[in-house]
């Protein structure tokens, strides 16, 4: 079926293609890894053969971009910039991985590819500070990778200057509030400006000329996730949080010929069957919690059916591969925040289901899974006991953990072994139940009502999972309880659950965040007297919320990268972000009031508790100015109020040295309110 005008993508005025440019090799010693034990590895890609991986790393104290044997003990620094990095893929052929880094930590990232010995290093996208650039799928020879752009775009190229960033590139003028098409102009009144994302073939050895894919300015996202072997049709991910979809394009003329909703999470959303009849999807398409989908094309890539492959009644496909080369289907499941993982045969349509094979885990949470040769896969696993690692699958047997990555008494610091945290299953004021998990400090009775923190993740999309993390192991250490719910609005728990938050909704979501403390006060677990409340993006304003809606019940309070007042924050994030974000929260035009009744800072003169917050100076997710303005809005008020400004950070404290200085920060913040 045609995509409406809603979802076309456009096709007029194509952005210029990017140019690759050349960089000095930057790869580390061979001998790097010697002696290094205490750190995290994730997001493997393997070479076609499955014998070595290209893998994130954090030894050096920043994520960067490692390679080593599958089965060796050795591991390469391949790119010793300080540039953090997020994704990574090796190229089909094995000449290249293509990798993103985030300069700065800011979140304009941009697309780099290396040879596997380290040389012949170059930038292929996202160069231009005003751009961000995305990793793609490669196309199944190897021969050219998908990368798509995001540039700043005006109606009248005379008002573009209106969405260039003044000195200090990572800053935002408070003029350009980027949503759809003619629906929102700029503060004083002119035009709009947007994103314009475009969709790319590059070939990193520029032997060919770039092969323009989708050229848009109306989606939150685009990302290519797919080309179907005989180069047709291309698979694209696009749309703000909430109302994601699959695009099958045809490439000759890169027209939409099928468009279906598919669940939020992870990008990589499906794959096309060897003859490209046949899409496999992850998809909660008129569901409640997403599935192993098939959507069968015909010769034009038009659909023509729907099936349910796979399913768990209660649990989300969270992650979707395909290994033994594309004959099975690695299907991770979430499970009330922990992760089963099975392997399916994808099966000849009309055949009879295929049996799954489960894979034992030797941790509590998936966070990839990819193909590591003819049968293998590798995983990279989180779990509360240990920070991430990765583990090799062979086709059948049990996961081995790989050579390189820490063992688990060596991924966490000294002291007290790590907590494993309890599920807890609090019931809100409306009768909808909520998850989360319960993290006791060591040596505490069970029936001593302890000190807590309530710690609130981001997203709102986001789902607290029982992995080990770092600033837990500082508050635990403290003597303090942390309680980390899942309020209304998060994943994990099905549609209903994750949309529950949505416009009025929010301000019960405001109100889960209480009824959480009043279920670990009459569990006694918590001390009534002593409660702090804290988290990160959304989780920051959602600690903010809370402190000014119930100023009784918070002893102290630490937003970390929060939103204040949604009016300032709609004028300050990035496009993308504020076209998402209007479906989350409101419209800044027709939900002005709305927004405003939401804000915290609408209610600032309820704070009567001291606040700490902190703030990545690179943040361009949710600009510093978030936190400078309810800092001095609680001094003024004659409040005790800090702001801790982290350099060379972005909205996710990436560095070592900063992520130190956080968890020290909060916990001598928290343990001075909460103790004294």
């Amino acid at each position: 079926m045609a995509a409406d005008a809603r979802h076309r993508l456009t096709l007029e005025s194509p952005a210029a293609a990017p140019a690759t440019q050349p960089l000095a090799a930057a790869a580390g010693p061979q001998d790097a890894s010697r002696g290094l034990t205490a750190h995290a590895c994730w997001y493997p890609a393997v070479d076609p053969g499955g014998e070595r991986a290209a893998f994130i790393c954090d030894r050096g104290g920043v994520p960067q971009l490692w390679v080593g044997a599958v089965d060796g003990e050795e591991a390469r620094l391949l790119d010793a910039g300080p540039d953090h990095v997020t994704e990574v893929s090796w190229s089909p052929d094995g000449q290249w991985i293509a990798y993103t880094v985030a300069p700065g930590g800011s979140g304009h990232t941009r697309v780099l590819c290396v040879r596997p010995d380290g040389s012949d290093r170059r930038i292929m996208s996202g160069a231009d500070p005003d751009s961000s650039a995305y990793l793609g799928c490669w196309t199944r020879d190897g021969a050219a990778l998908a990368v798509t752009i995001a540039e700043p775009v005006a109606d009248r190229p005379d008002l573009l200057a209106l969405a260039e960033r003044p000195a200090g590139w990572t800053e935002r003028d408070g003029h350009a509030v980027l949503l759809g098409a003619g629906t929102h102009g700029t503060e004083d009144g002119g035009p709009p400006v947007h994103d314009r994302l475009t969709a790319y073939l590059l070939d990193p050895a520029g032997t060919t000329a770039p092969v323009l894919l989708a050229d848009e300015t109306e989606a939150a996202t685009l990302r290519v996730c797919d080309v179907s072997p005989d180069g047709r049709l291309a698979l694209l991910r696009r749309g703000p949080r909430g109302e994601r979809e699959a695009v099958v394009v045809r490439l000759p003329d890169r027209t939409p010929v099928c468009t279906l909703p598919v669940a939020d999470g992870d990008p990589w959303i499906g794959r096309f069957s060897p003859d490209g009849r046949t899409v496999w999807l992850r998809s909660d398409h008129q569901r409640e919690f997403a599935a192993l989908l098939a959507l069968d094309l015909d010769e034009t890539g038009a659909r023509t059916g729907l099936t349910v492959v796979a399913e768990r009644h209660g649990c989300d496909l969270e992650l979707l591969s395909f290994v033994e080369n594309g004959r099975r289907a690695a299907l991770s499941w979430n499970v009330r925040g922990t992760s089963e993982l099975e392997t399916l045969p994808l099966a000849e349509p009309g055949a009879a289901p295929p049996a799954p094979r489960a894979v034992e885990l030797a941790h509590e949470v998936v966070t990839r899974v990819t193909p590591a040769g003819p049968y293998g896969m590798l995983v990279a696993l989180s779990g509360s006991q240990r920070r991430p690692g990765v583990w090799r699958v062979p086709g059948t047997g049990a996961a081995v953990r790989t050579p390189w990555s820490a063992r688990d008494a060596e991924t966490v610091p000294p002291g007290p072994p790590p907590v494993r945290p309890v599920p807890l299953r609090p019931t809100a004021r409306d009768g909808l139940l909520l998850g989360g998990w319960y993290h006791r400090a060591p040596g505490r009775g069970p029936g001593e009502p302890a000190p807590c923190v309530l710690h609130l993740h981001g997203g709102p999309e986001e789902q607290e999972r029982p992995v080990f993390a770092p600033l837990y192991h500082e508050l635990l250490g403290r003597g303090l309880d942390v309680f980390a719910p899942d309020v209304r609005g998060s994943s994990g728990w099905g549609r209903s659950f994750r949309d529950a938050d949505l416009g009025e909704g929010r301000f019960a979501a405001i109100d889960d965040v209480a009824d959480c403390a009043a279920h670990v006060i009459e569990a006694g677990l918590a001390d009534p007297r002593r409660l702090a409340v804290m988290g990160h993006s959304y989780g920051g304003y959602l600690t903010l919320a809370s402190l000014v809606w119930h100023p009784e019940l918070f002893r102290t309070g630490v937003t970390v990268c929060g939103m204040s007042d949604f009016g300032t924050f709609f004028a300050g994030t990035e496009p993308w972000l504020a076209k998402s974000a209007a479906h989350k929260y409101g419209h800044p035009d027709r939900d002005r009031a709305l927004l405003h009744a939401l804000s915290p800072m609408s209610r600032v003169d309820a704070l009567r508790v001291p606040l700490l917050a902190v703030h990545g100076e690179h943040d361009t997710n949710v600009p510093p100015r978030e936190s400078e303005q309810i800092v001095h809005a609680a001094r003024e008020r004659g409040l005790e109020a800090e702001l801790l400004l982290l350099h060379e950070e972005g909205h996710d404290f990436r560095r070592a040295e900063s992520r130190r200085l956080f968890r020290r920060t909060a916990a001598d913040w928290l343990e001075r309110w909460l103790t004294a």
